[in-house]
């Protein structure tokens, strides 16, 4: 289920909810790129970046002509999940395999709790 929340959609599944920003001309469905809050049951929030291939080709080909990470040749981002077709529905279809294969403890930096992020 995806509902707007202020700045932000919501993107409930039964096994975590995703909080991603509202970006100027990213529908759900065609949405190539995405930052998410991922919120487990346990309490826990992660970390994402999604991409499809082609986002990281275009900023590749971008930074050939700005110079950034040697022209181009290269390309890095934490947390980056890349997904092969746009929209939220692959976003989530990882997401779920993610938590299923125990691998989102390495492919999503943990973020610190309320409480924690209250103290700085």
């Amino acid at each position: 289920m995806i509902e707007t929340a202020g700045a932000f959609y919501r993107v409930s599944d039964p096994g975590f909810e995703m909080m991603i920003p509202r970006w100027e001309g990213y529908a759900p469905e065609t949405a190539d790129q995405a930052d998410a809050t991922i919120g487990l049951p346990d309490g826990t929030r992660r970390y994402a970046t999604f991409m499809t291939l082609d986002v990281v080709s275009g900023i590749m080909d971008r930074w050939q002509e700005t110079g950034e990470s040697l022209n181009g040749r290269y390309f890095f981002c934490t947390d980056l999940v890349i997904i092969r077709e746009p929209g939220f529905a692959s976003m989530l279809d990882a997401v779920r395999d993610l938590i299923a294969s125990g691998e989102i403890d390495h492919a999503c930096s943990l973020l610190p709790a309320d409480d924690e992020q209250d103290a700085d």
